[in-house]
């Protein structure tokens, strides 16, 4: 099941909230902590067509309630008599509230700091069997997978009492799309932005339209994308809407790790066999991987990593799609089989996407020269491929048919670190892979200059398509998510 929750701030806003989520999800909770007047919870209620979950939570707890314990505890006891399916109680609530009626009682735990320990835990569950507790809850921050992990498991393994729990952060939302695979008995989603219960809580929109949530299940197995910025949303809904057409009961899982190494050890547990990275995380991926293509062991740069059962193999795709983008735009026609032939091409960047770039360029027989704000990794990265150094003071002087911005971290400007756009003429053609499949601001400012432009959604499309028959075997044509890309960049 999913439960939205509605907090409002006006006893006739709560009302028209509370209608809305009842037509999306299977249980309504009903946060009383916001309401600036006491409710009539028994009005509140009447006429909502789906079981409603009550809570009214203090600040220590994440809520908003600013009155006194007396006042709250009045609140929960109406809201109790009002039959509501289920009400929260935190523990000290839970003592001075006894069982009424048919109101199933969620016992709910809550650190906005740090996680519960294992032990902290296993005290819980046995504390809240003693309070009459029909649920656990248990609500901490998680950043990271880490922060989530101990969470899953809590929730996840077999007890006399079922555990929901409530992730703070940004694997919230991998926290939720694994609670419903491993059985949580609800999982926590606002109607829409700006409603949130917690700061970065995902919406109902959101877990059905990029995760499509409704379709997970116990067998499901998921793909990892690393990284949670705009481009890994929309790769994970584009996948997922082609594993749903496709009838594939496989979905993306949203990853961010403190640790490669612990990463890799979580998704083993978790029986991931592929892993999709963002561009800025290319080159710790990489230290992941038991072995490496060709290409990926020169650029140490990986956006694909397969599990072969002997182990895990990296692959760099971003160069293929970029390159075959960028000669298409060179071509002077359909006989010209290396349009980057003795091409100028000046790669800005010293890092692994860098390199991955510098490799492909290299390949294709483009003359390449490189250049970076930081000139003493430049200087050791033109080395590394025996290509030509370029100190980024110089780069204005330097004449050029291609530009590749390969620097994530590369800033617009005239500052001695920066690039300054005016270096763009219309002759020049430009590529960046570092925001795919959106314009960065180099590419807009590349454009307003009549610049020759590598679309990046056409480089992220073919490196889309790419990846996806990596990971499923099967071909899959552009077609099939150029809706959601368009809309994304709309």
């Amino acid at each position: 099941m999913i439960c939205i929750s509605v907090t409002p701030a006006s006893r006739t806003f709560a009302k028209v909230d509370l209608l809305n989520a009842a037509r999306q999800c299977d249980l309504v909770e009903l946060c009383l902590d916001r309401l600036i007047k006491v409710p009539d919870v028994g009005d509140l209620l009447e006429g909502i067509n789906k079981p409603i979950l009550v809570s009214c939570r203090t600040k220590k707890d994440g809520g908003q309630f600013e009155g006194t314990d007396e006042q709250r505890m009045a609140i929960l006891r109406q809201a109790i008599i009002a039959s509501p399916a289920y009400i929260e109680l935190d523990f000290e609530t839970a003592q001075a509230i006894p069982r009424f009626g048919k109101v199933k009682r969620v016992i709910a735990y809550t650190s906005t700091k740090k996680a519960f320990s294992k032990e902290d835990i296993e005290e819980i569950f046995t504390e809240a069997k003693q309070l009459d507790a029909d649920i656990v809850k248990f609500t901490w921050p998680t950043p990271t997978l880490e922060a989530a992990w101990p969470l899953l498991s809590a929730v996840s393994k077999k007890r006399e009492l079922p555990a929901v729990g409530l992730g703070l952060g940004r694997a919230g939302m991998t926290f939720s799309l694994l609670g419903r695979k491993y059985g949580s008995p609800w999982i926590y989603a606002a109607l829409e932005k700006g409603m949130e219960a917690f700061d970065e809580q995902a919406t109902v929109g959101e877990l059905d339209d990029i995760y499509r949530w409704r379709e997970i299940d116990d067998k499901t197995a998921f793909i990892g994308v690393v990284g949670m910025g705009a481009s890994e949303t929309v790769t994970s809904q584009c996948m997922n809407s082609v594993f749903s057409s496709q009838n594939l009961n496989v979905r993306c899982l949203p990853l961010m790790s403190e640790s490669f190494e612990r990463l890799k050890q979580m998704v083993g547990s978790l029986k991931i066999n592929a892993i999709v990275t963002s561009c800025d995380l290319g080159d710790d991926i990489v230290a992941m991987a038991d072995e490496l293509e060709e290409s990926a062991q020169l650029s140490q740069y990986a956006d694909l990593l397969l599990n072969k059962g002997s182990g895990w193999m990296a692959y760099n795709s971003v160069w293929r799609s970029a390159v075959k983008m960028l000669e298409g735009s060179l071509s002077g026609g359909a006989n010209e089989k290396r349009p980057l032939d003795k091409q100028n091409v000046i790669v800005i960047g010293s890092g692994s996407l860098a390199k991955a770039m510098i490799y492909g360029i290299s390949k294709r027989k483009g003359l390449v020269s490189v250049t970076a704000p930081d000139d003493k990794a430049a200087t050791k990265l033109a080395a590394e491929f025996d290509v030509r150094f370029v100190p980024f003071g110089n780069l204005y002087n330097t004449l050029c048919d291609v530009i590749v911005i390969a620097d994530p971290d590369l800033k617009i400007g005239s500052h001695k670190t920066e690039f300054n756009p005016s270096y763009i003429i219309p002759r020049m053609a430009i590529c960046d892979v570092t925001e795919m499949p959106f314009d960065s601001l180099f590419i807009q400012q590349a454009r307003e200059r009549g610049a020759k432009i590598v679309e990046p959604k056409a480089i992220y499309m073919n490196q889309l398509s790419a990846l996806i028959k990596s990971i499923t075997g099967k071909a899959v044509e552009d077609s099939e998510f150029a809706p959601i890309v368009d809309a994304a960049l709309a």
